[in-house]
């Protein structure tokens, strides 16, 4: 069985008898393991560590698994979530995957699907974590801009010549080109490529340049 990528799974499931067997049987491969009796219990009691998935029982009392992941999305908390079941619930499942849910596993799964599961699971939440973080850090540098610096940036990003941003702003070029200067100063990169690179995918909502005259 492949389970390189270790994490943390939080099981979530109203039967002992499945979160005993669960819990000692992941213990041993290597996962951290939370287990929680309930939905309220594991809100509760739950801190968000990553990468983590959530194994999460699809029927439970008082609360049931798809009520969860529509609780947790609203809260912010995007790990993984695997669905297991012990009856095929097609309305239920088909709910749960609209929702963004990793897996779903019908009982009695295999230990092999399951890990299968698992590690696409914390796979993704790393993935999506490594984006959270790199975006996190670009918005902390970004701070250090002045607004005029980040609306010049969001030109330079655009694909404008330092010319045509002079022209934009009724500005030197020179001006410019020590703005550009400072921009990469800032964002701690030695060239435009770099800067591009840096900043792809991110928003910089930045002031216009006729707002910064």
């Amino acid at each position: 069985m492949d389970h390189q990528t270790l994490g943390h799974i939080y099981l979530i499931d109203d039967d002992a008898s499945i979160r005993r067997a669960l819990h000692g049987t992941l213990d041993k491969l290597g996962f951290t393991v939370s287990a929680f009796e309930d939905a309220d219990t594991f809100l509760k009691n739950a801190t968000p560590v990553s990468p983590a998935v959530i194994l999460l029982d699809m029927r439970m009392p008082s609360k049931s698994g798809v009520e969860l992941q529509a609780e947790l999305l609203e809260t912010g908390w995007r790990t993984p979530i695997i669905f297991i079941s012990g009856e095929s619930m097609p309305a239920q499942i088909v709910l749960a995957m609209k929702q963004g849910a990793a897996d779903f596993l019908l009982k009695p799964f295999s230990m092999d699907g399951l890990l299968r599961a698992i590690n696409s699971g914390l796979e993704r939440d790393h993935a999506e974590q490594s984006v959270l973080n790199h975006t996190l850090t670009v918005q902390q540098k970004l701070k250090l801009l002045t607004p005029r610096e980040k609306a010049v940036c969001a030109e330079i990003i655009s694909g404008r010549s330092n010319k045509e941003i002079a022209q934009a702003s009724n500005s030197a070029p020179s001006t410019v080109k020590l703005h550009r200067a400072r921009i990469l100063k800032k964002m701690q990169v030695e060239s435009l490529g770099d800067l591009i690179a840096l900043l792809k995918g991110i928003d910089l909502k930045g002031l216009s340049l006729r707002q910064c005259h």
